[in-house]
Parts: C-alpha cells; structure tokens; sequence
C-alpha cells in the first residue's frame, strides 16, 4: 500500500528572475510532481515548462549518485565509484600539497547552477579564502548591466515586477521574457489588455517581439545610441520632467551635451533602422509617465553593454515615470535586497585581509588562464580547479581554449556535480551533488522583492550531499580547524540576510522558514521621492566615481569590437554578426540532458535571413558551418526573416556532447570583455556561415 502523498514546499534555485515558489508532491520518499505556489503572489501557481519537469530531473536515470574517480584520459569521461572517504581524502590531499607552497595555484569556478545563498557560495567561499586560493571574478553574465546600474543608481534596483500590469507603455528590451522571465510576461499582458502598448526592441524577432505592438530590429550592440537618440529627441522636443531633474539627478547639462549629438539619423545610421523609428520611440515613451522598461541581460553581453545600461537607465529620470509606480526600469532587484555578504562568504578569512589579496581570475577568461604558463604578473600556473554550481567547457567563452585547459594531464579537477556534464568528463575527482528538493537553502531574487525559504522535501538521491558538506568534508580531512568552516545550512542560513534592515522587519530566518517568503518592506514607488543608492543620492547621469577611475564619466555608444565600424578587415572576412540567446527549453546548460526538453528543442540551429542565406547558396533545412578564427560548429539552418539581415541567431546552449558534431554556440564567441564589469561578450561575435 502506497504512502499517503505529503506535500512540501520549496524555491526554484535557477538562474531566473522569478524566483518561483514550488509545491513539491511526494510519495514513499520520491518526488513525482513539482508545481508553481499558488499562494506565493509572484508565482501564481505557475512554472515555466522547465522546472515543471523538475521531478525528472531529481530522479533522472543518470543522475550521479556516488563519487568517482577518473580512470581514463581526460574528456573521455571515464570514472569507477569510490568511497566518500576515499574521495575526501584524495581531494584534501592534492589540495593541501598545493596550498602549502603556492595557495594561488589553486582556482574555484562556480556561478548560478543553484542561486541559492547557502549552496552557492557560503562554506565553498569560506573554504576558498581561508586556503588563500586565487579569487574568481563571476562575471559571465551579468556584471556590465551590474555595473552600469551602480554607477547610475548606485545599486541594482528598480521597478516592482507586479506593477508593470498598471503601465501604458512598456519598452521590452533585450529581452524575451516569454522564454526567460514568465512571470513579467503576464503582467505585461494584463497591461496591454488594459491599454497598454508594448514594443520589443531586439536584434531578433523572438516570441515575444512577435506579440508584441511592434519590433523595432536594431543592429546588435547599439542599444547604447538608441537610447541617446531618444534623449536627443526627449531634450529638443522639451518632453522632460524639469522638477523631477532638479532635485533628483546630477550632471543634466553634461548629459544634455552628449545627447545633442546623437541626432535621429546618426542614431538610425548606427542601429541600422529608421530616422523616425527613433523620433517616435522618444515620443511613445514621453507620452504617459506610467511608461516601463523591461531590460534583460541579453544588451549588455557586448563591448558597451555597461553604457548601454547606464543610457537606458537614465530614461525614467529624464521623463519623472519613476514618480509611478508604473513607471521606470527594471534590470535587477538584487540591490534591494539586504544580504549580509561577508557574514556569508567570510572575506576576513583571505590571508593578508584587507590589503593584501589573493589574485583574481575573471572566470570570462579561464580558457587563457589555464593554458597561460604561469610567472610574472599573472602569478602561479594554475595547478587545480574546483568547479561547482558551473559547466565551463560549455558555457565558458571560446570553448576550444578552454577544453584544452581542463585537458592538461598535470591540471588536479574536482567538479560537484548532479550529472556528467561536458566539464565533468574532466574531473579527475567527480562528486555527487544534491539538487534543490534535497538540501536547505534561502534565496533572495534580481527579478521581484521576496526573500525565500527552500526547506529539503526529500533525502539525498544516493549518496549525494549538498555543496556546503562536500566542502566541510575536504576541510575536516585537509585539518583544517576555522569554525566558519563547520557552521551548519541552518545557521549559515542565518547569517544570510541583515535581518535588523527595515526591509526586513519583523522577519528572520525562524519565521520565513516557517511563512515560505516575505516582502521585502519597500515603497510602491520606491525612486519617486530620489533616494537612489550613488554618493549623491541621486540619479547619476555624470558619475564622478567613473571619473575618478579614469573613464567616461557620461554614457556613451561604444561600437562592438568585433564590427565594421571597430575592425572593418575583420568584418571583411566574417561579415555577420552572431547572437545566441537562451533557447525556450534550456537555461544555460541546465535541462539540455532532460530527454523531454530536449526533443522539444530538436536539434542545434541557427535562423540566417533570405538575403543572407540566398548570397551563400543556403536553403531553408540546410546543414551548414558556423565560423571564425576562433572554431567552427554545425546546425541546421532555418531561413527566416525573425533574424534581421547582417545577424545569425544560434539558440543554445547545447551540451557539447549532445550536438552533433560535439560543439555548440560557444566554439566562436570570444574572452574579450565588456566596458564596465569585466562581463563576457557573447554576443559580440562575427562570423561567417557556409553549407557543409
């Protein structure tokens, strides 16, 4: 007779603004359903198709659920099981040889395969930093956009999700919140059920554009001049908020300069789209102050996405929308939240703390670092890597340099992992981890104003154990004797969040684990009255704190690198421009091994316009090679127009071991970074595209 099903709740721990609240349904032990929280008012009870399938995912039939050892050359993927004590012990060993003469040696690469604060970077980052091992800048996806807000508003925050339903008007922009922000989308389609007009403003014709009022195709990497040329036009045409710009914003006249030279047709020029596009976009947006814009991450992965976040930034303030709680922007949230990071990550614990610090390795540019020599500036060759909460080999830019780096014989890799991935195919030491229905965590979000509580519905699958045990496991056998070390999730959990922050009061972790979530205690309109995060309590369009580090003190286009207008030979030779945003059924790496998701995906492809594919002889179905001087990979070709001419669209990411031919979008992109933030540019890429 089957046990009486039980019901628990928990947080969806991706890589997504929702941040959704989950209903998890178990049966003897095992999860069998996962549904959105109908009672969480960001959620509303529904999940995006991913996570819908997340039992799937818990209990997938290779799912790691021992430790391993490599036994066969790397990247073959070749493991036999060990014992966790066994596998303690060879990973404190090598580790413990190598921190003793040279702690730099040795580099963790994690990111957002869980967002939570307990799993993701808590006793790992302790663990880190009491070795002295080299830091990791984690930069690969959002810091330029990070940065472009900290130097405008002096944090990352904006709008309330749930108000974008009262808009007007709402600007889409870079962003396809149908594949990747849900829970936005169907605000802003109550909003145009009430009126609203809504324009994407994307490179692609996503499924988003497609519904929406209208597309404007701008050329990649020129959201920053659009945005110029709608303040030129806001400025001449006077469509300005003059109180709101007196007491709330700092350097108008200087910004005024730089904007009066971006004119309609130098802008449309630029973005390669109508003069009046531009003028009527401005006149659009200037016409009700309940005007929104939504920005996703997608326009600030090129060489001025920091600049183009500061410009769109700046908007809202010029035209007072953020007097509404309708109006304004909204990149992040993250910056409302009140985490205590160095109660979690416990910096003070790097030898030489504060002045002397281990290096740091921005995690763009690993390919380069672990096939860099070592010596001189750059410091000790990199003799381990500890990945967690990451798939570099797939995610990582300019992939072939990277796979050459994790396939050095003298290279000590240990990956946590919950399957094998295409980096764990080069571990030497591959340990199971647990998976969010297994493990206590907490979670703050960058896409509403909830904090929340994910409490384990099910005991770890095998014997997997969550990131923070694996960690004190090596550290107990490594000797190690620092407290922070052996906290336990619930307390490390916490020590989470500033709980005496009055967003927070009458909150703390007893009562949120027991409640499931809390709001955070802001204003409907929480910019109305000024009280941004910068020096000066304003609004910064002139940031003193760039100046000071040498920089451009006002936003700015800055072209691609990789351009006609920034490398004319290089554009000669590769002459179209390649974006790869998320694909519906994936995110990031996560999911790609889920067989449902994936046959819904089909098979990697890309979307190359009529014109483009006429000149190279390609028709609709056509197997053809996407390349630079960087690699090569293949995919299907659909012709359609949702691709504007000049562009190449490849959804991804793709488990290299689960394409075709064993590469994906990733083989071309480059570790060049970004203007703010030292942020990947992923799509910032040229190329070229031609039939097998």
């Amino acid at each position: 007779m089957n046990a009486p099903t039980e019901f628990a709740r928990a947080v969806c721990p991706h890589d997504c603004p929702d941040t959704c609240m989950m209903r998890v349904s178990v049966e003897n032990g095992r999860a069998v359903k996962v549904t959105g929280d109908p009672d969480h008012p960001p959620t509303q009870g529904v999940l995006c198709t991913k996570v819908s399938r997340y039992a799937e995912r818990v209990h997938h039939a290779r799912r790691l659920t021992q430790p391993m050892k490599r036994v066969g050359p790397k990247g073959e993927g070749r493991f036999e099981p060990i014992g966790w004590d066994e596998a303690c012990a060879l990973a404190a060993g090598r580790l413990g040889e190598i921190a003793r003469r040279a702690p730099e040696a040795i580099v963790p690469y994690s990111y957002a395969g869980t967002m939570g604060l307990v799993q993701g970077d808590s006793i790992a980052q302790r663990f880190f930093h009491k070795l002295g091992a080299s830091r990791l800048d984690r930069a690969i996806c959002a810091s330029a956009g990070a940065a472009g807000l900290r130097y405008t508003y002096g944090a990352s925050i904006g709008m309330h999700t749930e108000y974008f339903a009262e808009s007007e008007v709402i600007l889409i922009w870079g962003a396809n919140p149908i594949a990747s922000n849900l829970h936005f989308w169907t605000r802003a389609q109550e909003a145009r059920r009430n009126g609203a007009k809504l324009i994407a403003i994307d490179p692609y014709r996503s499924l988003t554009a497609e519904k929406c009022h209208q597309h404007v195709a701008l050329k990649p990497g020129t959201d920053g001049a659009l945005a110029l040329g709608m303040m030129h036009v806001l400025i001449t045409e006077d469509r300005l908020d003059h109180a709101y710009i007196a007491a709330h914003t700092y350097g108008f006249e200087q910004l005024k300069a730089r904007a009066l030279t971006y004119t309609p047709s130098r802008v449309a020029a630029i973005c390669g789209i109508a003069e009046q596009t531009v003028i009527d976009l401005a006149r659009l947006y200037a016409s009700t102050r309940k005007a929104a814009i939504r920005m996703n991450y997608g326009l600030q992965r090129v060489r001025g996405g920091g600049n183009a976040v500061r410009a769109i930034a700046c908007l809202p303030a010029l035209t007072g929308a953020w007097r509404e709680r309708s109006g304004g922007v909204l990149l992040s949230s993250s910056g409302w939240m009140p985490v205590d990071s160095n109660a979690l990550q416990r910096p003070d614990l790097m030898p030489g703390w504060p002045t002397r610090l281990p290096r740091v390795v921005n995690m763009n540019q690993i390919g380069d670092a672990l096939t860099h020599p070592g010596g001189g500036a750059f410091g000790p060759k990199i003799e381990a890597i500890v990945v967690y909460n990451s798939n570099p080999v797939a995610v990582a830019p300019d992939s072939e340099k990277v796979a050459a780096g994790f396939a050095r014989e003298d290279l000590f890799t240990i990956v946590l992992e919950q399957f094998q991935t295409d980096t764990a195919d080069y571990a030497d030491l591959l340990l199971p981890a647990t998976t969010q229905l297994e493990h206590l965590d907490v979670h703050k979000s960058y896409g509403h104003t909830y904090v929340m509580a994910n409490l384990p519905a099910i005991a770890p699958v095998g014997q997997a154990r969550p990131n923070t045990e694996i960690f004190r496991s090596i550290a107990r056998e490594m000797g190690l004797q620092e407290p922070a070390l052996f906290e336990s999730d619930d307390e490390v959990a916490a020590r989470a969040f500033r709980w005496d922050d009055p967003a927070l009061e009458g909150v703390d972790w007893a009562s949120l684990k027991r409640t499931g979530w809390a709001r955070l205690k802001l204003d409907d309109a929480p910019l109305a009255d000024g009280g941004f995060r910068t020096a000066s309590g304003k609004c910064e369009f002139y940031s003193e704190a760039l100046a000071k580090e040498g920089l451009d003190p006002l936003p700015d286009y800055l072209p691609p690198h990789e351009s006609a207008e920034n490398a004319p030979a290089l554009a000669a030779r590769y002459p179209l421009a390649m974006i790869s945003p998320p694909a519906r059924n994936f995110l990031n790496s996560t999911f790609v091994n889920v067989e449902s998701l994936r046959a819904t995906e089909g098979e990697p492809h890309v979307d190359l316009h009529p014109f483009d594919a006429v000149r190279r002889g390609i028709g609709d179905g056509a197997m053809v090679r996407v390349f630079n001087d960087r690699g090569t990979m293949l995919a299907r070709a659909r012709v359609t127009d949702r691709a504007r001419e000049g562009l190449v669209v490849g959804l991804s990411i793709w488990w290299k071991k689960l394409a075709p031919d064993g590469r994906n979008a990733n083989q071309v992109t480059s570790q060049a970074l970004t203007d703010l933030g030292g942020s990947a540019t992923f799509y910032d890429c040229l190329v070229e595209v031609s039939l097998v």
